[in-house]
């Protein structure tokens, strides 16, 4: 399942040249390749709710972006940069009872939903995976809605808008959703990261109608595009990301 800059502004605009989520070779590629573990708790008796679960992830990319620890010289910081350096990937692998506590006692952050529990580690090195998560898997992520998600809650919050022609899995669906998550605060000034964080990053994840879906990804609102490792094919644009912010600018 794999695709913040502290700065104001980000470093290389979003779909530029030389994005990390942009498909084809770029200088990023040259650079030693990170990647950011995000592990969901899956109990076989109470799974949560899929879009419970996309949300929660992509909170989650937020949290540990915004962390002290990822800033300046905080025992993160290093890590990310060297991340951010590179191509964007994230990995989601499911754990549960014991796994899970494993987990935990590894350095990182749980983020709570309405009943996900997503645990967001810092970035590591594409083959230098901690034992405790390099043993967890990655398939069996696929959780279902019990009821259609509600609309999202008016146009003053997010809404991450999932591409309704690609079939992902719900673990490549949460990386998915953390990418446009990180899109979005890259394109925010100093402010408007300010405020979303005090919402405590309140964000919708929803498919988008496909009525909707060409307008919204030839918008100019951030947009991601696969890099093709897992599940679809390379330079599929599977998130907008649909921020209040960004969507004035237009």
């Amino acid at each position: 399942m794999s695709t913040e800059d502290t700065t104001d502004t980000p470093a290389v605009p979003a779909v530029g040249s030389d994005s990390p989520f942009r498909e084809g070779h770029a200088p990023r590629d040259e650079a030693p390749q990170f990647v950011l573990p995000l592990v969901v708790r899956i109990e076989k008796a109470d799974p949560p709710a899929r879009t419970d679960a996309l949300e929660t992830a992509a909170r989650a990319v937020l949290v540990l972006l915004t962390d002290e620890r990822s800033d300046g010289e905080g025992e993160w910081a290093g890590a990310v940069r060297d991340w951010q350096d590179a191509r964007i990937r994230k990995v989601v692998r499911r754990a549960r009872g014991a796994e899970w506590r494993k987990a935990g006692t590894l350095p990182g952050i749980t983020v709570h939903g309405e009943r996900a529990e997503v645990r967001v580690f810092p970035p590591v090195p594409l083959d230098g995976w901690p034992k405790e998560l390099a043993k967890l898997q990655v398939s069996g992520t696929d959780l279902d809605d019990p009821e259609p998600p509600a609309a999202p809650a008016g146009a003053a919050a997010p809404v991450l808008w999932l591409n309704p022609d690609l079939d992902m899995s719900a673990g490549k669906a949460m990386a998915q959703a953390g990418h446009a998550a990180q899109l979005a605060w890259w394109e925010l000034d100093q402010a408007e990261r300010a405020q979303w964080r005090e919402s405590g990053f309140r964000l919708s994840v929803r498919t988008a109608p496909r009525e909707r879906w060409e307008r919204l990804s030839g918008s100019g609102l951030p947009v991601v595009r696969d890099a093709g490792f897992t599940e679809i094919a390379p330079g599929s644009c599977t998130v907008v990301a649909d921020h209040p912010a960004l969507r004035a600018r237009l």
